[in-house]
């Protein structure tokens, strides 16, 4: 099976760790969202994790104060996230300065501030005021945090998989033409200088397809040669991961680290997500525990740590999107385990389930990538969004000549299975700036209906994805 099969073209072009000598190596880390009503509080968690668990990061996805000052001397790294519309205003150095004045010096150094993300995918979400301004706010926020005395937090942004225009073997890893030098080159600089990583959002989960479950979910299969590096790849992680190192590479930044903002597989799904289970989440994140925690690499990136944020701490009740969205959690809410991957310290307090939180799917084990994940949006001037807006990916491409000024429409034939055209990749040239077609419902067997998000040439959402009537655009499924 050819490499790029393996891919979703926007969402599986995965980045690579690597560990700079400068970044220290953490056990694991998780996403700490709270898009649910039956979540303990942050204090709670605090304790839980310092005194239950070996986790020892968290990313949170936005500011808030309360779960920063709950992690206050318990020696557990903390990520916060810095909303997306507050990201133009930050470019002034003045307000930059009160911002760090506002937001950070209250809790530190009793809280570990690790990172200050700056947004969360601009690339991918963002309007083109909040990209162009991108780095320059990186920048501003570095020289006012160096300016109070906390020069050692680093400034980093997360990124979705579609920054990569190639990754197809591993060595051909590329940023998409004008990303590339416009602004990955000058970020990878200014990460460089200021030795903080590439954050970036991967996950094999969307990668799926029928066939490939072992190479998604770290199984034994018979793998794949590189033609140009003669690098043999027998998972997914590894060889999207070398891609991010090939492209940065080319650019001339192969030793800025990177680290894995996200990545996770969930464990209960709609009845047809028959690879949504727990044997492949308790597969996939018992993986990762070991990549972060062992000098494990990949086969461009020998002997390295990865660090990495498993997607999610909690099972989360209120997020939008399809049932898989809602359970990506390690923990249900009263934090008891939604399978074991080791992350426990034996000193955990033994509690039943309860409450009005989803059980482990029963379903026989698979492979899989239906669904999504991100995280909880920030109550800002714009909303952040989730890390890939709850929404399954399954084809992405130009969809019509009138949204991307060229002839490069994307066609359903009637007559495939719905696996057939769900696993197909069609990736034309780009069209515009960026375009995608998000499917987020099938019915029956053929595509009859689907109900879609579109990214405008600007990337940003024209109709959100959610699974309402009126939404529905059945022009879309005509051949």
């Amino acid at each position: 099976m050819e490499f790029s099969i393996r891919l979703s073209p926007c969402h599986l072009i995965l980045l690579s760790t690597l560990v700079h000598t400068v970044l220290p190596v953490y056990s694991i880390g998780v996403n700490y969202g709270t898009t649910a009503d039956n979540l303990p509080s942050p204090k709670e968690v605090a304790q839980f994790l310092k005194e239950s668990t070996i986790i020892d990061g968290i990313k949170i996805f936005d500011m808030n104060s309360d779960i920063i000052k709950a992690f206050a001397n318990t020696g557990i790294y903390v990520t916060i996230t810095v909303p997306n519309g507050d990201i133009p205003s930050l470019t002034d150095s003045n307000k930059s300065e009160k911002w760090v004045q506002d937001k950070i010096k209250p809790y530190y150094p009793d809280t570990k501030i690790r990172y200050i993300a700056v947004g969360n995918e601009i690339l991918h979400w963002g309007t083109r005021e909040q990209i162009d301004n991108l780095v320059p706010v990186m920048k501003t926020l570095h020289e006012a945090l160096d300016k109070a005395g906390m020069g050692d937090i680093k400034v980093t942004t997360p990124h979705s998989l579609g920054i990569l225009v190639s990754s197809d073997p591993p060595s051909s890893g590329a940023f998409r033409p004008g990303w590339d030098i416009g602004i990955i080159k000058p970020m990878l600089e200014f990460l460089k200088d200021t030795q903080s990583g590439f954050m970036v959002n991967p996950y094999p989960y969307f990668g799926y397809s029928p066939g490939n479950d072992s190479f998604a979910l770290f199984r034994p299969n018979p793998g794949f040669i590189d033609p140009a590096t003669g690098k043999k790849y027998d998972n997914m992680f590894d060889g999207l991961m070398d891609a991010i190192h090939s492209g940065m590479k080319k650019l001339g930044y192969a030793d800025v680290p990177i680290i894995v903002g996200e990545t996770g597989w969930p464990s209960l799904g709609e009845p047809w997500l028959t690879w949504v289970n727990v044997a492949n989440a308790k597969s996939y994140n018992e993986v990762m525990i070991k990549k972060s925690t062992s000098s494990q690499g990949t086969p461009l990136m020998t002997g390295k740590n990865f660090e990495i944020y498993i997607f999610a701490l909690f099972n989360e009740n209120q997020k939008p999107g399809s049932v898989a969205e809602k359970n990506f959690g390690l923990f249900r809410p009263d934090f008891t385990e939604v399978y074991d991957i080791g992350v426990m310290n034996g000193t955990a307090p033994k509690r039943q389930p309860h409450g009005p939180t989803a059980s482990p799917s029963s379903r026989p084990e698979s492979g899989g990538s239906e669904g999504s994940s991100g995280e909880s949006q920030s109550k800002s001037s714009e909303s952040t969004p989730y890390g890939h807006n709850g929404s399954p990916v399954k084809v992405s491409s130009c969809t019509s000549k009138e949204m991307c000024g060229s002839d490069k429409g994307l066609k359903f034939e009637r007559g495939l299975s719905v696996d057939e055209l769900l696993w197909a990749e069609y990736v034309p040239s780009m069209c515009g700036r960026f375009a995608n077609l998000w499917i987020e419902y099938v019915m029956e067997e053929q595509i009859e209906k689907l109900i879609v998000a579109i990214i405008d040439t600007e990337g940003r959402w024209v109709v959100m994805n959610q699974i309402v009537a009126d939404l529905v655009m059945d022009d879309t499924s005509k051949a």
